[in-house]
């Protein structure tokens, strides 16, 4: 068990807490560094979205294989190994774009290590946590409290990078990996001494198959889906939408874009984890939907600056709930899901966040040139390519609020429609 001072599982819950600060780190490093890339490497901003894309398409394929094990192997070395790739996909990010002939393709060998590392994390944290000892009423509340340590990991990257590197300049961006990576490093040593609770036994576990024929669980997939797109398409692409989209300098676009998402969006999770046994979480997450959906389109069409950076970031409050929400409503559904269960539910969150922000890319460059190029003048003009991939983004929390919409009728219908009546 180890050192008999971490026997509980309170300590087990920290270390879960630090798990999701490293994923944060890893999914929120690359896009603040993307300035570096784009004007040191001259990576155009359909690429910069492929890296996004990898990344998460790399965790999406790491669910796969991890939901077919986990089960059976328990979680500890799942655990190790997730926070040893963190590491090294951090460290070669540092390293890789400088030792490889193609400084494109050593950002994308970083990304996929370290993205593998994401995944692991993705699929075991919630779980562990999930099968914690705690009242059934309060299992949402702790998985947003949870979730908001991810918020509160993508501050720290986002005030840390950017201060960091304004301090020791674009040149000696590669320490900041370096210095990252000392997280997962920690996170390593925990995981290797506290308690785990065990998997879900194969006999009691509800099959993937018996899931998968439920419409509860297939519409649970598509909110996932829209859920880590509405996420991850803002806050991947604000930092860079506030540089040259709205003309704001570095520093301050990343603390009133990035950031003060992040916080809204940890503020959120962290209300709903003190109060959120006292609301129903189908309608608010509805509510979610309805907000997020407003600030996509106040970031992309509102023609002041200040407005669109108010978008951006109030957007952090209105997604705070969709994918911890998502996950709770489910497991509270299915309580024997089991590991595979989370693990498809991420699956499908990953493919929205590697999709979503790809698109807005896509559309970006797109919508500055027609043709796919990207010159110097393009990347620095009035941004209305970066616009109208945030307005293609609204899409994803309108469905949101589409399918929440659905599920609660759903579920008042099969509470009205009366039983049977016995013979």
């Amino acid at each position: 068990m180890g050192d008999p001072g971490l026997t509980t599982f309170d300590h087990t819950r920290r270390a879960c807490y630090a798990g999701y600060v490293t994923q944060a780190i890893v999914n929120n490093l690359a896009p603040l560094l993307f300035i570096v890339f784009q004007t040191r490497y001259q990576v155009p901003y359909e690429m910069l979205g492929r890296l996004v894309m990898l990344n998460f398409a790399t965790q999406l394929v790491t669910d796969l294989i991890a939901v077919k094990v986990v089960d059976r192997t328990g979680y500890r070395v799942p655990l190790a190994l997730a926070h040893v790739f963190s590491v090294a996909g951090l460290v070669l990010l540092a390293v890789a774009p400088s030792a490889l002939p193609s400084p494109y393709t050593g950002l994308a060998v970083a990304v996929v290590i370290y993205g593998i590392g994401g995944g692991l994390l993705e699929v075991l944290v919630s779980p562990v946590v999930d099968a914690l000892p705690a009242p059934a009423e309060h299992r949402a509340a702790r998985m947003s409290l949870l979730h908001s340590f991810y918020c509160w990991g993508q501050v720290a990257v986002v005030l840390g990078t950017t201060l960091v590197l304004a301090w020791i300049g674009d040149a000696a961006w590669q320490a900041l990996p370096l210095l990252w990576a000392l997280v997962p490093l920690a996170g390593l040593v925990l995981f290797l001494r506290v308690p785990l609770p065990a998997t879900v036994p194969e006999e009691h576990r509800t099959g993937l198959g018996a899931l998968l024929r439920t419409p509860f669980f297939a519409a649970a997939l598509l909110l996932m889906l829209c859920a880590g797109a509405a996420e991850l398409t803002m806050s991947q692409w604000s930092s860079l939408f506030a540089e040259q989209g709205l003309g704001v300098a570095k520093v301050w676009g990343d603390l009133a874009g990035p950031c003060l998402f992040a916080v809204l969006m940890g503020l959120g999770r962290i209300a709903y984890g003190l109060w959120g046994s006292r609301i129903p979480l189908l309608p608010a997450v509805i509510a979610c939907g309805v907000l997020a959906t407003a600030c996509y389109l106040t970031a992309a069409l509102a023609r002041d600056p200040v407005l669109s950076l108010i978008g951006c970031a109030v957007c952090g409050l209105a997604v705070s709930l969709m994918w911890p929400g998502t996950f709770s409503l489910t497991a509270a559904r299915f309580p024997l899901g089991g590991t595979a269960m989370f693990g498809v539910l991420a699956m499908f969150g990953d493919a929205g966040a590697a999709a979503g922000p790809w698109l807005a890319g896509a559309v970006a460059q797109g919508g500055l040139l027609g043709d796919g190029a990207v010159t110097q003048e393009g990347l620095l003009g009035d941004g209305s390519g970066l616009r109208a991939g945030l307005l293609v983004g609204t899409v994803f929390p309108l469905a949101i609020v589409v399918v929440g919409i659905a599920q609660s009728l759903l579920a008042r219908r099969r509470t009205s429609t009366p039983a049977p009546a016995e013979n």
